[in-house]
């Protein structure tokens, strides 16, 4: 049962994950030292004794946030045609701002490969990391092609 701390751990991660992922593409960071930079400088390290984390982070579930990130590089390609099946016509993945693909990628990663959470809260989730950064119109978006895909992975 997913408790509010969980819950809260979670979106948590999930919002750095996205982050993670832009970071991954824009620079080409190899995985193991992204996780490790988000680890120690945005998820929270111990310093001297002392916690330090970026707020919009604290607290994030680390192990759901490493196997996002993870399951996202593994399986970029097979996300990114999920996707792309569900765009509206002349759209390609390549078009979409690429804040907006990690979103995407993000929820159909959890749609397909986490059975464990709830689709609804999947879907509900990733609108809210958009609404982080987009408008509301964005945040209908990734609901209309999050739930398309739900329907076919679940």
């Amino acid at each position: 049962m997913n408790t509010p701390k969980r819950s809260q751990a979670r979106s948590a991660a999930r919002l750095a994950a996205v982050q993670a992922l832009y970071q991954f593409q824009m620079e080409g960071t190899a995985t193991a030292k992204l996780l490790d930079e988000f680890h120690q400088h945005r998820l929270g390290a111990t310093i001297d004794d002392e916690e330090f984390a970026d707020a919009a982070y604290a607290g994030a579930e680390t192990d759901f946030f490493d196997d996002v990130v993870r399951g996202v590089i593994a399986r970029r390609e097979e996300l990114d045609e999920q996707v792309s099946a569900k765009l509206a016509s002349g759209w390609t993945v390549a078009r979409l701002d690429k804040t907006m693909l990690q979103i995407l990628r993000c929820g159909t990663y959890e749609l397909l490969a986490r059975p464990d959470v709830p689709v609804a809260s999947a879907i509900s989730e990733y609108v809210d990391v958009a609404k982080a950064f987009f408008d509301d119109r964005e945040a209908k978006f990734v609901n209309g092609v999050l739930d398309a895909l739900a329907k076919d992975a679940r």
